[in-house]
């Protein structure tokens, strides 16, 4: 990569400050709410009592609260967004995720012009560019490039500090055509914070495909087409198949295809992690009290219970599932750095500024 020099540093601060909340400030009710349930869960005597009761009773996890779709932006030229999660990026209430931009279908006509977003700096977390139409082409400060296209996913960890941008691919920009995306950040435990830059490349070829469980075994011979889960990230003994993204704390990332409509589904998720369900098309119940998900929505749910129940009601929806274990650790957030102090971002601030990041 070039030289930055001080003023081009310091204006991407300034436009990235802008972009993303400021710093995150006491925990919500709900995050108290939730924490101690976490404590709950997490206790000896409850954990016994989860696993003497696993294979008698199933728990469902119910509805939290569910977001509608809200208003677009673009980010960079490139890519425009959904900023799925509202304002609870960035909060307690849907740790350890942090935020969550989908871009939907749009047709992009051929240019010579380079679309999307140049070098920029991040600290303290992961992001995670999933690709469903079109090409993303990443470059980043450690010498890592990579294009991935349909079905691929890259995920990096920048951890002490990375400086990377990301563009259509060349291919792409020159032939044009449909793109769809979405990228997700993803909070690191504060001991994994300061650790070395990482960049995990994953193809679609190397994502495991397992079928969806029918709720109802009747129901089985109803089936046609495609009702799947892709699983990107999750533990092997929950989904019998060992996921290609290696995590740093317990996390769950499922693309789920739907092919029938009104077939109740069930998805196993562990108790106590934050689980986060969004439609990126077609619409769903979910829940055992069937609530309503319309397209680019989202559900918020309830940490208790195993077992998330999934009901398309449009033929061949497709909905993106993210969950895990929260990180019980503060949230310092301002512009692309993710701590847990504001000192510490102080410092990611005076690092970047002197030339001391991304390497």
């Amino acid at each position: 990569r070039g030289v930055l020099s001080g003023r081009t540093r310091r204006y991407m601060l300034s436009v990235l400050s802008r972009r993303i909340n400021p710093l995150v400030a006491a925990p919500s009710k709900a995050a108290h709410r939730a924490s101690s349930l976490r404590r709950t869960l997490r206790s000896p005597q409850r954990r016994r009592a989860i696993h003497a009761s696993a294979m008698t009773e199933q728990k469902f996890k119910e509805v939290r609260e569910i977001l509608g779709a809200p208003p677009r932006h673009w980010v960079g030229n490139g890519f425009h967004v959904f900023p799925v999660f509202h304002n609870k990026a960035f909060t307690k209430e849907l740790s350890p995720w942090l935020m969550f931009d989908y871009a939907a279908p749009k047709e992009f006509k051929p240019s010579y012009e380079r679309r999307g977003v140049g070098q920029h700096p991040h600290r303290g977390f992961e992001t995670i560019t999933i690709a469903w139409q079109g090409e993303v082409e990443h470059g980043d400060s450690v010498g890592n490039r990579d294009v991935i296209g349909p079905g691929d996913v890259q995920w990096m960890t920048a951890a002490r500090g990375i400086i990377h941008e990301e563009f259509h691919s060349t291919d792409f920009q020159q032939t044009g055509g449909v793109f769809e995306m979405a990228q997700l950040w993803l909070n690191l435990p504060k001991k994994h914070k300061m650790k070395k830059p990482r960049y995990q490349p994953i193809l679609a070829k190397d994502i495991p495909v397992i079928p969806l469980k029918c709720a109802n075994e009747e129901d089985r011979e109803k089936l046609t087409g495609e009702n799947t889960i892709r699983v990107i990230a999750g533990d092997e003994a929950t989904y019998g198949c060992k996921a290609p993204a290696d995590t740093h704390s317990p996390v769950e990332l499922l693309d789920i295809r739907i092919a029938n409509s009104k077939v109740p589904f069930d998805v196993p998720i562990p108790e106590g992690h934050n689980t986060i369900v969004f439609v990126r098309r077609g619409e769903i119940t979910v829940g055992e009290k069937d609530k309503k998900v319309e397209q680019q929505g989202v559900a918020l749910m309830h940490l208790g219970g195993d077992t998330l129940r999934l009901t398309a009601t449009q033929k061949n929806t497709e909905v993106l599932l993210l969950a895990g274990e929260p990180i019980d650790e503060p949230i310092a957030a301002r512009g692309p750095f993710v701590m847990n102090t504001h000192e510490e971002i102080l410092q990611a601030n005076k690092d970047f500024m002197n030339g001391k990041m991304g390497r």
